[in-house]
């Protein structure tokens, strides 16, 4: 049996329209994703930033926010002040011992290349040494014509984050300013002051979710660069290592660390150079360390901090850092825990309006049999 239907142009017109609408919208949000990544962390950046900025414009004149906003960024600019006060100088020093360090150096390789070469000789081994030395000028060759390619990229990446990072700053600030604003535009227009209400505790909930995450993750950092600090201390006492390196190594790990999965890997690698730098026991008893409490950090620490700040299960959370990572690099790896702790709250809302609604759809006759039916009973 033939089935025929039958439709008319209005409707297959206005069928393939839609179709087309949404897929020119998916294509305009995929061309404009690094733009969308970008005000998602401004966007994040403001709220975490709201709590210090409302708290400061209560005790300015007239509650100036635009006061409280410029007093917490100059804040935060004094504190990266701050690092590079501290860090810089001994990373300086550390740098130039080691370019003192290079004529020695030298002088123990050309020792150790005669050896080699008597062993080369005795064993006739001099075609194989000829053919990698000649691999390594080729390869040399090639990395050089590249060079200037490789310094040009390097120059624009550069030059992309410095104006990116300027851009956040700038949304964020302006999103401080004139949140409220919005915010109070967005609540007058509902009619109904209950779903308004509803609404606002909802949107109280997803901010307190940012906010939880922004403290979680400062409080994983601080007990990493404040164990990293401890760490370089005590070696300082035993080893060859100075103690003025201990402040640089707990900054260096606290502000790379805010970089999920990688900035504390990174911490790592450069404090470990710095230890290296003095005494090589040193340097092999710190990337110890480090990897023995990076595996407590990320299977432990971190999650079951993150877990009771935004309440997401340590599952949740390591597979929110996971996607965000893959889909959208560093940028959705920092965002990615506040966004799946607003999607959480989010569903729960839903399933609990969606209960209340079959509650209260209940024909009133079944309502009135269970009534009957408890009385008999």
């Amino acid at each position: 049996m033939k089935v025929k239907i039958e439709i008319d142009t209005r409707t297959f017109v206005r069928f393939w329209l839609v179709v087309i609408g949404f897929a020119f919208a998916i294509l305009a949000v995929y061309s404009a994703r690094t733009a969308l990544i970008l005000i998602s962390v401004a966007f994040f950046l403001a709220l975490a930033l709201n709590a210090p900025v409302s708290y400061l414009a209560k005790y300015l004149p007239g509650r100036s926010r635009v006061g409280g906003t410029a007093i917490a960024y100059v804040l935060v600019v004094a504190l990266l002040g701050a690092f590079a006060f501290f860090v810089v100088p001994p990373i300086t020093q550390q740098t130039v011992k080691f370019v003192e360090t290079i004529p020695g150096l030298v002088d123990n390789a050309t020792a150790q290349s005669q050896g080699f070469g008597a062993f080369v000789d005795k064993y006739n081994l001099q075609p194989q040494v000829d053919q990698a030395v000649n691999s390594i000028k080729d390869n040399a060759t090639s990395w050089a014509a590249r060079a200037g390619q490789n310094i040009l990229t390097g120059l624009g990446s550069l030059l992309s984050l410095i104006v990116s990072t300027l851009l956040v700053l700038v949304l964020s600030f302006l999103m401080l300013i004139e949140g409220p604003m919005w915010l109070k535009r967005i609540w007058n227009v509902y009619n109904d002051h209950d779903r308004m209400e509803r609404h606002k505790r909802l949107a109280g909930k997803m901010y307190n979710v940012v906010t939880g995450y922004v403290t979680g993750q400062l409080t994983v950092s601080g007990i990493g660069g404040f164990l990293s600090g401890l760490t370089v201390f005590i070696l300082s006492l035993f080893l060859n290592v100075p103690a003025n390196l201990a402040l640089p190594a707990a900054a260096i790990a606290f502000t790379l660390s805010l970089i999920p999965m990688f900035g504390a890997t990174i911490a790592g690698v450069l404090i470990s150079l710095l230890l290296l730098f003095n005494d090589v026991t040193a340097g092999v008893i710190f990337i110890i360390f480090f990897i023995v409490y990076q595996q407590i950090e990320n299977n432990y620490v971190s999650p079951t901090i993150q877990s009771r700040k935004v309440e997401l299960s340590a599952l949740a959370v390591l597979a929110s850092v996971t996607v965000g990572l893959y889909v959208f690099g560093i940028a959705g790896g920092i965002i990615s825990i506040p966004i799946a702790g607003c999607i959480k709250v989010l569903l729960e809302e839903y399933l609990s309006r969606a209960k209340e609604n079959r509650d209260n759809s209940e024909k009133p006759l079944a309502k009135l049999v269970k009534k009957i039916r408890g009385e008999e009973a």
